[in-house]
Parts: C-alpha cells; structure tokens; sequence
C-alpha cells in the first residue's frame, strides 16, 4: 500500500508503512517534513539564527543515525536558504515518540509508523537519547573512523550516566547538564569545519593543561559526504561558579557609582590617567581605591593574570601548524583591511538612515563620527604590517565579560566558537593577542555604562558627572589590567611587539570592535549607541 500524505500539518498525521529506519529514504516524507511542516517549527527556536531574513526554502543535505544496541536516532544537517540569498546550516537530531502526553510543546509532526501513532521531536529532549550520547563518548573508541565519531579524553573514565537536564536560555546552541558534573554542548548552527570551541578546548586543556577554562572531555563528530570534518557536540566538566564575570563586575560598579554620593566624591576633582598606561595596584591613585576600593583592582589584575596565561598557552605549540604563531605579513593585512573597510561601510550607512532615532550626546557623538568618517577610515587603513615585530596567534575571538565565569576566587574563559558575524575560516585566522585584551576593555567600557543606564536614578549626580566617573573608572580599570597582562606575557616570551605598536594595536581593535558594536546597538537599542560611540571618540581623539 502506498504511503499517503494528508496535508493540513500538524492537525493531520503522516502514516508511513516502513520502518523507522527508513523513513528519511521516503521521498513523500522529506516533502512534508521539510516544505510544510519544519520551515513553522525552525522559525520558533531560540537558537534559530535567521529571524532578521526571509527564509526561502530548507533542504536536508546530510543526515545519519546516531544509534546503539539497536535504538536508533537521527541527526539531520538541514541547509536554510534566504530570499537575500545566503544560507546557514543547522543541527537538528530527530525521535519518535509514542507517548502522546510527552513533549506536548515539542513536537515537530503527528506520525503513524506501521500503525503506531506518535510524533517526531528533537531528540535533544528525550532522555533516552541523552543518554545514549553520553554512553558513545564514554565508550569512544581511541581511532574512530566511522561516519559519526565520538571521542573521549583520557580523563573521562569510571563515570556511568546517573541524569540529565537542560542547563538554560541559552540563545545559539543547547547545553546539557549530566550528573551535575559535565556539560555537553550541541551546535545547532554548524560550518563545515572543526568547530573551534572544540579545537581551543581539547588544545588548552588535553594538549596543554591549562586550567582556566573548563576541561575538555569529549566531542562528536561526523565526516560529511565531502570528506569534511563538522563538529556536532562538545562536551567538558562542569566548572561551579558564581555566574558570569558581566553580573559580577555590574554589581561591583554599582558599589562603585552609589559610593560617589556616600563617600561626598567630587567627580571633577577625580585624578585621571593616561589612556593606556600600565600601572601596578600600588600606583592607582589614594582617591581612585578609597571610592572603587582594592578588591574591584585585584580581581581585575587577577583577570590579567588569567588572560596572559592563556595567550602565553596559546603562542606556545611550535609543531600543529593550526596553533604555531606566525608574524604579520601582506597577506593578513589585506585581509584586515578588507573585512574591516566592508564593516566600516556598513555601519556608515546604518548610522546615516538612523540618526533621527539618537539625541543628547549620542547625536553628539555620531554627528563627529559622520564628520570624521574620512579620518575612522584612514586609521583603519592605515594598517602596515612591515613595521610590526609582534606575533599573531590563535584567539579567543569574542572576548568579553559573558564568557567568563567567576567561582569563589579565581576567572574561567568558556566559549571559543568566535564572533558571531565571522565565517568560520575568519574565526581561525591568527590574530595579534591584544585584539582579545581590546575585546575585554570594551566589555569593561559597556559594564560601567550599563550601570549608569539601568541605576542612574539612584546615584543622584547629573548624566555629565557620571559619564565623567565613567572615563575616570575604565581609564584605571584598563591601565590595571595593561600593567599586569604586559608583564605576564613579557616575561614569558611572547611577542607582543614593542611599547608603540602595541598602542597602535589596541587603538586599532578597539575601533574595530567599537564599529562593529554600533551596528548592534542602533538596530536593537539605540540609546545605548551612545557607548561604541564614545569609544570611538576616546580613540580618535587619543
């Protein structure tokens, strides 16, 4: 008997003949399933990355089984092509269920298998299919050459699977927690790549111990039809911590800021430093402790601390030729130059259509963006790498107060997939490592002026007295920060040039990465335009 498609989606049910294993060989299936029922079910996932576009159309480019002792699921790459005319690829993992009361929000579509009534879910909330995901990495095989490999570090031994649950909101990917102790995350936005959060973790923690990000302790990958290597999961040990070093320092600040009117603080007589100087502890100013206090500076040299240690791991492997540091050359600077002149254009424009949504000082401030436009792009352009004796290494790459957690009394660096907006081959690209260290002093800029935003009113100072405490803070906080990650990496060996071209670096990526903010903000939330804004100023004007 043929198998029949009734169409109404979801109110009907798609009755296959065949077995399970077979249903993604049935043509009328993939029909229904991809045109008219997972285009609805796509565009209603957190970790869907299009919403901004028109989706065109979907197409299954790959799939396999992920399976063990004869349960049987499936892992789906699904290419989703735009009306714009670009395309991302998705992880979906698909199961049927025959328990009509489970995954009532879960469902993708009603469906009969040899008479048996059920739905298609991803896999991801079914706990038998959690299960056999963490029972493959356990028993990974040390040469794993199959379509779908899984792999396992030498210290993921002796466990069993006891539970697992959801960690949270997370936006692009899906963690899962098990036995309250390891983390497996599933990519949902994939590349046809190694994905690099994989290839930093297993690199920084199984090649290189360091301790300071959370272990590596196996992954799945599979080989795809072009012989290409994509990783699907990550999976590392839980690191207990206290949240995220954003929530931290937006409560420290607001410490900061209450104590202006406590402490009877005269913001204008506020000693100032010079942008980028590098001070020790014992040369922040009496004033700047007695209101900021001595902890908020030795967390941010402790963060230094951590940061070089991992920049110095990173600039150490001399034989994998995708972590061996290499110089500057012709090639990375056309490179530099061309992504940043595109991104640079971009943001001209989208600032030009939306400056009647700005007022006050961010007007202010993206009218002297407008009007030195041609000065933004000289510097930008004004990129010779003849004259830099620096190295370039393997990076973070969206280096920022989010992708660090805080424990009792020490910073872990998670989340090295890179920044968002980048290909894949760009986010591997070596780059100078204060290009990471420009990441974090915008992060530091952003949490000073997202406490002003979200408390001014209790700080009872005019928006110009805060604005001028804000200067003074990042000013100290960063010049704190130089001091410490300079010497570490320093007296370690790496390269990261001499006094002026380090200047000349950090200027560069902070206006990189200040440009790139703006784009975000006016589409999003544009009174906080204000804040890339003023970083651009600050540089421009330095």
């Amino acid at each position: 008997m043929p198998d029949k498609v009734v169409k109404s989606k979801l109110q009907s049910t798609f009755e296959f003949e065949g077995v399970w294993e077979d249903l993604l060989e049935n043509e009328d299936f993939l029909k229904v399933f991809l045109s008219e029922v997972l285009e609805d079910y796509i565009v209603k996932q957190r970790w869907y990355g299009g919403k901004a576009s028109k989706l065109k159309y979907i197409e299954l480019t790959e799939y396999f089984r992920i399976q063990q002792k004869g349960e049987v699921y499936f892992g789906l790459i699904l290419e989703i092509d735009f009306a714009e005319a670009f395309y991302h690829h998705y992880f979906l993992p698909i199961a049927f269920v025959t328990d009509l009361n489970f995954a009532k929000s879960d469902r993708i579509l009603p469906i009969q298998i040899q008479g048996q009534q059920g739905y298609i879910i991803d896999a991801i909330n079914l706990e038998a299919f959690r299960k056999l995901v963490f029972e493959r990495i356990l028993g990974a095989a040390p040469l794993d050459r199959t379509k779908v490999q899984y792999h396992r570090s030498e210290s993921f031994t002796n466990v069993s699977y006891e539970s697992s649950r959801f960690m949270g909101l997370e936006q692009s990917n899906t963690s899962i927690i098990y036995n309250e102790n390891y983390v497996l995350k599933f990519f949902r936005r994939i590349f046809a790549d190694k994905n690099p959060d994989y290839e930093m973790s297993r690199f920084l923690t199984e090649i290189k111990d360091f301790k300071n990000t959370p272990a590596y302790q196996g992954s799945i990958n599979i080989i795809d039809s072009d012989n290409v290597n994509i990783t699907i999961a990550l999976m590392q040990k839980m690191v207990p911590n206290k949240g995220d070093a954003w929530e931290y320092m937006l409560k420290e600040l607001h410490r900061v800021f209450l104590n202006l009117e406590t402490k009877h603080i005269s913001t204008v007589s506020l000693p100032r430093v010079d942008m980028f100087e590098r001070l020790s502890i014992d040369q922040v100013k009496p004033e700047i402790i007695d209101w900021a206090g001595l902890n908020l500076f030795q967390k941010i040299k402790l963060l230094a601390k951590r940061t070089a240690e991992m920049h110095i791991v990173l600039g150490s492997e001399f034989e994998d030729t995708a972590f061996t540091p290499n110089h500057f050359n012709g090639d990375y600077e056309v490179w530099l130059k061309n992504r940043l002149i595109y991104q640079f254009q971009n943001r001209l424009n989208t600032i030009e259509n939306r400056m009647h949504m700005l007022d006050g000082m961010a007007l202010q401030l993206a009218k002297e963006f407008l009007e030195k436009k041609t000065l933004i792009r000289k510097r930008i352009t004004n990129f010779n790498w003849t004259k830099l004796k620096g190295e370039r290494i393997r990076l973070h790459g969206d280096y920022h107060l989010g992708q660090i957690l805080v424990t009792d009394d020490d910073f872990f660096i998670l989340d090295f997939e890179g920044e968002p907006e980048s290909t894949i081959r760009d986010r591997k690209v070596k780059q100078p490592p204060l290009k990471d260290v420009a990441g974090l002093f915008r992060s530091f800029h952003y949490a000073i002026y997202a406490t002003i935003f979200n408390n001014g009113e209790s700080y009872h100072r005019t928006q110009e007295e805060l604005f001028e405490a804000a200067e003074v803070l990042y000013g100290y906080l960063t010049s704190v920060f130089l001091g410490e990650y300079t010497e570490q990496v320093q007296n370690a060996n790496l390269n990261i040039g001499y006094n002026q071209e380090r200047i000349f670096i950090l200027k560069y990526c902070l206006l990189e990465k200040a440009v790139y903010e703006i784009g975000y903000e006016l589409n999003s939330r544009p009174r906080w335009a204000l804040i890339p804004l003023k970083g651009i100023s600050n540089i421009i004007n330095h």
